[in-house]
């Protein structure tokens, strides 16, 4: 008892940290003056002919934004004139409907006041092969009418179901991606980029390591871990830091 207080405490003292220095992320707002606004990180169909593949994030609404990101996919196939959005919204469970959304639009829209940024992008043949599997994976999530904030399943836990379905991503969701983690009534499954190996109890506690993510502790749905390939820090609330300090590897041509 007196170590999960500790543990609470700590967490506490670090969310107050994290929310003193980042004054402008997550910012409250109401959710319909919130801006849905393009952020302009999208290629654009008309003079985009070939085909992409772009996995989105950004803070979630209100105080969940200093914890945690809401994550999206978008695919736009050769010669497509729109994107297709595949993401999880959990407040349509409140309506009875599913919170899975397959739908056209523009992809990388404001979420309610937060800029989204790129997480994953692909483009050409490459990403052209991907589109079937992703929305194959998609249409098999098995939350499709289930959400739950925390540890999960939620938006995060749909993109790595996507991931793990499609490990050609080689997607690196960051440590903010809360719900990643969740894997149901599974104990051992690969790590979110499909790649690795993953334990984990609910997505309240585990570990995983991939040479995608590196090494990755998780604590009540908040990750700590390093990667490698380039170095960095993972931590909770704040999310992936650059070793930037650090020597990298030289590729000779």
């Amino acid at each position: 008892m007196k170590r999960v207080l500790i543990v609470s405490v700590l967490l506490l003292v670090l969310a107050v940290t994290v929310m003193t220095v980042m004054p402008d992320r997550a910012r409250a707002q109401n959710w319909w003056s919130a801006s849905r606004e393009p952020a302009g990180l999208a290629p654009d169909p008309a003079t985009t002919p070939e085909a992409v593949v772009q996995v989105y994030g950004a803070r979630a609404f209100s105080w969940r934004g200093y914890f945690a990101i809401h994550t999206w996919i978008a695919v736009k196939p050769a010669a497509a004139q729109s994107y297709t959005i595949y993401e999880v919204i959990g407040w349509l469970q409140r309506r009875n409907l599913p919170v899975l959304v397959i739908y056209d639009n523009v992809p990388d829209r404001r979420w309610y006041g937060n800029m989204p940024e790129i997480l994953l992008e692909k483009r050409g043949a490459e990403a052209d092969a991907l589109i079937a599997k992703i929305d194959e994976a998609a249409r098999k999530y098995p939350y499709a009418k289930d959400y739950t904030i925390w540890p999960g399943p939620n938006s995060n836990t749909f993109t790595a179901w996507v991931s793990r379905s499609v490990p050609e991503l080689q997607l690196d969701l960051p440590p903010t991606a809360i719900g990643k983690d969740y894997l149901g009534y599974r104990l051992v499954s690969q790590a979110p980029s499909g790649s690795g190996l993953q334990i984990s109890l609910f997505g309240l506690m585990g570990m995983l390591v991939s040479a995608v993510e590196g090494i990755e502790f998780n604590l009540l749905g908040l990750s700590f871990g390093v990667d490698w390939d380039p170095p960095a820090l993972k931590l909770p609330l704040v999310g992936r830091k650059e070793l930037d300090f650090l020597p990298q590897p030289v590729v000779e041509n």
